[in-house]
């Protein structure tokens, strides 16, 4: 396993924003993606990352919450309802941080490491990061859904 360069917004906005392509067949390398992926994640003590984050153009995420550590190939949200608002984050965007919205339970089906089909209901966090992740695969990054970005000010206050 190796650490991965975060792509930052400051350096390749560009490349951020280009949409990732499927992912035709689980490889080895695309198991090794994975495990390179949780390393850098973890690592930036992040809760998700998108391959796109780490130079890589494949719909490729992880994500770890309290609920466990999941991978998700070729992800797609099958299933939104209600709705949450709360502060979010992004390890491309380091020090920056805003207002959302996004649906309080999402279901999304994905591939595991293996190949096979899953599905997966994340709610609050859970379905938050895996809005933010998908996102990602389509370019978009949560400044674009952003209700309201924070001050520096404001962010010093709740540290």
């Amino acid at each position: 396993m190796a650490l991965l360069k975060i792509v930052k917004e400051s350096e390749d906005l560009e490349f951020l924003r280009r949409k990732s392509a499927p992912v035709t067949e689980v490889t080895p390398r695309i198991k090794a993606l994975l495990d390179d992926m949780i390393e850098t994640m973890r690592d930036a003590n992040g809760c998700g990352l998108a391959a796109v984050q780490v130079g890589v153009l494949r719909r490729v995420v992880v994500i770890e919450t309290e609920e466990g550590l999941f991978e998700l190939i070729n992800p797609v949200i099958i299933k939104k309802s209600g709705e949450q608002q709360g502060l979010e984050g992004c390890l491309s965007l380091p020090g920056k941080w805003g207002m959302t919205k996004r649906p309080q339970c999402v279901t999304v089906r994905a591939l595991d490491r293996d190949g096979q089909e899953f599905e997966l209901t994340g709610y609050d966090l859970l379905a938050k990061a895996i809005c933010h992740e998908l996102d990602h695969l389509d370019g978009i990054i949560y400044t674009d859904k952003a209700i309201r970005m924070l001050s520096p000010e404001e962010i010093e206050q709740d540290e």
